[in-house]
């Protein structure tokens, strides 16, 4: 006789085995998306601090308008004759260099929402403000390119609970945090309890004891196929790179998955966010620095764009607290080995001319992901976007 907890420990290993066995069939085929390309999204999220990430470096009002926030001229690595980096970035301007980075200023949408969640969300589904959809923009990319054959681990997100931008109406992606995890799991007394049973003729039963069956002899598949290869580098010790480190070694060991979520919190910066940012940008440099490099290495990085993005930026004036509040409009920046432009593509922020103390909308986000879409992962954005957005110089 089991208990609750126990059928509860089943159930929430097979919610996520169910979706293991196509997965892991797929692994052994070796296979690459349709497509041949990756899309690797990163969230910033809290409210990345867009002002002082590309610092508008010879602007006065920058510098009016943050006096114990702005970062020196001095200390700003310089892009163009606008616009630098924050130094914690230090890592990526090689990249920059190379024409591997796209920044893009003024980015948000039409009557923006200073609330982390509601912003989130109309990042995440790709409605108007005034619109609340309950399936996100992968989700509904996901649906269309498993049409008629189901096969959530086209898209992976890097953690145990997933993003609505990765729920479809019919498919989910496939979370997981570590491979070793799922396969501790599968070693579970009551797994392997349920495994070994002869046919119940219970149907339930005998669906869980096939879903448990195939979990464990797919998890140490799973791990075998992963631990192949050496990754050529080690990544640093923080949350970003562990998941980009799991991503690289599931694009290098050639699983079938079009699209990686990933992301990093703490960026709502309210009180003293000086060194907080400094210390989340010099993390996330780091980390993308380390996957560029496997990239490269594994010669992937011509099939690979990482798209970086926060729901909102913070507002132009620094507050009493040494910090910022929330904003609007924000940068957001694309890196890959094969961008059609490359660089700071439009103007700096105009800081005079402000949205009500914000940097005001230059671009819609949908376009970045209609550009995405349409020239990257190769569907129709206007069925996945339920509109049509212009296209950018991207891809």
């Amino acid at each position: 006789m089991h208990s609750r907890r126990d059928f509860l420990k089943w159930s929430s290993l097979a919610s996520a085995s169910v979706m293991m066995p196509s997965f892991l069939h797929a692994l052994g085929k070796g296979g690459v998306a349709p497509s041949g390309k990756r899309l690797v999204v990163i969230q910033l999220s809290g409210g990345n601090d867009g002002l002082n990430t590309f610092v508008p470096f010879r602007n006065d009002d920058y510098y009016r308008a943050r006096p114990g926030l702005a970062i020196a001229p001095n200390n700003v690595i310089k892009l163009t004759q606008e616009q630098g980096i924050n130094p914690a970035l230090a890592p990526l301007q090689k990249w920059y260099d190379k024409g591997w980075v796209q920044m893009i200023n003024g980015v948000g949408y039409p009557n923006p929402d200073r609330s982390h969640f509601r912003s989130m969300d109309i990042w995440h589904t790709g409605s108007n403000s005034d619109e609340y959809w309950e399936t996100g923009w992968l989700g509904r990319y996901l649906d269309h390119a498993c049409e008629g054959a189901p096969e959530p681990h086209r898209m992976i997100e890097t953690e145990e609970t997933l993003s609505l931008a990765v729920k479809g109406a019919n498919i989910q992606g496939l979370g997981m945090r570590d491979i070793k995890q799922l396969q501790n799991s599968s070693r579970n007394q009551w797994v392997r309890h349920l495994a070994g049973r002869e046919s119940s003729g219970n149907a339930e039963l005998d669906f869980m004891h096939k879903v448990m069956t195939e979990t464990m002899s797919s998890a140490d598949y799973l791990q075998e196929q992963v631990g192949k290869e050496r990754l050529v580098r080690d990544f640093p010790q923080n949350p970003l790179a562990r998941q980009l480190k799991l991503v690289a070694e599931l694009m290098v060991a050639g699983v079938n998955t079009s699209v990686f979520y990933t992301s990093l919190t703490g960026f709502d910066t309210h009180v003293r966010q000086a060194n907080q940012h400094s210390q989340l940008l010099k993390n996330y440099a780091e980390a993308v620095d380390a996957f560029i490099e496997v990239m490269r290495k594994y010669d992937l990085f011509k099939d690979t764009l990482v798209l970086t993005f926060s729901e909102f930026g913070r507002r132009v004036a620094q507050n009493a607290s040494q910090g910022t509040d929330h904003g609007k409009a924000n940068n957001l920046w694309i890196v890959g080995g094969n961008l059609k432009k490359a660089g700071i593509v439009n103007d700096s922020p105009d800081l005079v001319k402000l949205d009500d103390g914000d940097v005001s909308l230059s671009t819609d986000f949908r376009s970045v992901y209609a550009t995405i879409l349409d020239n990257w992962l190769e569907v129709d954005s206007q069925q996945i976007l339920k509109r049509s957005f212009g296209h950018i110089d991207l891809v």
